[in-house]
């Protein structure tokens, strides 16, 4: 199977009610980390990077993903533009050439 990414661009999953969309997105980077079928990279972009941040409520299951030998990458520009720079961050910060090199170099990408 090729290169997977999840390209994540904001801080809840779907566009219904924050609380559930919250909730969704929690279960689902829990679901990732604890399975076998994992991505690549995982890539947090606009407001997700908030979620790469070491307070997050999905910090466990990115540090598991980690572990596996997942790439965790969040855009430097939106950490800037947040005010999230120098704030402890799970992976490393990223640029949008090197971004665009995974998302372009992978066979599959979901994004949320």
């Amino acid at each position: 199977m090729g290169r997977k990414a999840i390209f994540c661009t904001g801080d809840k999953l779907g566009r219904g009610e924050e609380e559930l969309g919250k909730t969704l997105l929690r279960n689902f980077f829990y679901s990732i980390g604890e399975g076998d079928n994992h991505p690549d990279a995982v890539i947090f972009m606009n407001k997700g990077v908030y979620l790469a941040q070491e307070t997050s409520e999905i910090a466990l299951s990115l540090k598991k993903l980690a572990q596996k030998g997942v790439k965790i990458l969040a855009c430097g520009t939106c950490l800037d533009y947040y005010g999230l720079k120098d704030k402890p961050l799970i992976g490393e910060v990223s640029n949008m050439h090197s971004i665009t090199d995974i998302l372009g170099e992978s066979e599959q990408v979901v994004t949320i």
